[in-house]
């Protein structure tokens, strides 16, 4: 009798060997498992593979402290080296500034050796007790520490503006019913000063002549403007010291609807107002003069040695 089968194929046997494409636990097939281009993958846990946690951005609240450091520190570094803002407290340089209005002060180009040129208007420390009678503001913690960075005009300094009519070198004299006069020539002020105001019918002055390093300052509401035609009797005889300029007002920024450029008149740019300028054609005579008269001195020289 022969055996029955169940019709199946036989299954081989299995050697006791491993085969080369299945290799041993623990043994190495060449090839490194697991691993890529060098980076370890990440689960769902937000972990590496070597157990690390991944790295995430700090919230935002956190920063903003920075921020804010950062902004105050820049504020403070524009205040003191570049610009500062200056609010108006008077009506003495109406109508080119008006009360409340908020100018930008340039702060820079001193730092490099230039001065306030005719025309300019300028923003200067209280030269001798200019200011002595005005009330000072008392401002709070919140004020004074805005005003210190930059964010805000500041109340407490003793701080004037007006506009430069003379520098160091020039002579600058004003008689009652005539315009005020630079090294001879006549300023014609109608395009800033205030409507109705004469050139100095309140109190005439000069001449004066301007020592280097010193300006002569007016308001543009001469009836209204205690510049340097009434401080003639202090220890700086009404000039402004250079070294108290804090710089030129050169924006009006603030409110918007009164946003302009502070630009120089044009009568400060008329030929010969210049003190150089107005001494150079008695130079240029002198030098043209100056060979004739050494021919001649020769002339009369020689003559005498030959007699």
């Amino acid at each position: 009798m022969s055996d029955v089968t169940d019709g199946a194929r036989p299954e081989p046997a299995r050697s006791a060997e491993p085969s080369a494409a299945e290799p041993e636990a623990g043994t190495d097939s060449g090839t490194d498992i697991g691993t890529d281009s060098g980076t370890a993958p990440t689960d769902a846990t937000g972990t590496d593979g070597a157990g690390g946690k991944k790295k995430s951005s700090r919230p935002f609240w956190k920063e903003l402290p920075l921020l804010i450091g950062i902004a105050l520190v820049l504020a403070l570094l524009i205040k003191t080296f570049l610009v500062q803002a200056f609010s108006i407290p008077s009506d003495s340089m109406q109508n080119t500034l008006q009360r409340g209005d908020r100018v930008l002060v340039d702060k820079l180009t001193p730092w490099f050796g230039s001065e306030p040129e005719r025309g300019e208007v300028v923003v200067f420390h209280d030269p001798d007790g200019w200011l002595k009678d005005e009330p000072t503001p008392k401002p709070n913690a919140v004020q004074k520490f805005l005003s210190f960075v930059g964010l805000m005009p500041s109340a407490e300094e003793k701080d004037l503006i007006k506009r430069t009519i003379a520098i160091g070198g020039d002579t600058v004299e004003c008689k009652k019913g005539g315009p005020v006069e630079v090294n001879g020539k006549a300023i014609d002020d109608k395009s800033f000063i205030f409507e109705g105001n004469s050139a100095c019918d309140d109190m005439p002055f000069g001449p004066f002549k301007v020592p280097d390093g010193k300006i002569w300052v007016m308001g543009d509401h001469r009836q209204d403007s205690s510049d340097s035609r009434y401080h003639t009797g202090d220890v700086n005889k009404g000039f402004v010291p250079v070294s108290q300029v804090v710089g030129r007002a050169v924006v009006v920024a603030w409110p918007v609807n009164r946003w302009s450029v502070l630009s120089v008149p044009d009568t400060f740019d008329q030929p010969g107002i210049s003190a150089a300028a107005g001494a150079a054609p008695g130079v240029l005579g002198v030098a043209g003069a100056l060979p004739f008269v050494i021919r001649r001195r020769r002339r009369l020289t020689s003559g005498r040695t030959a007699g």
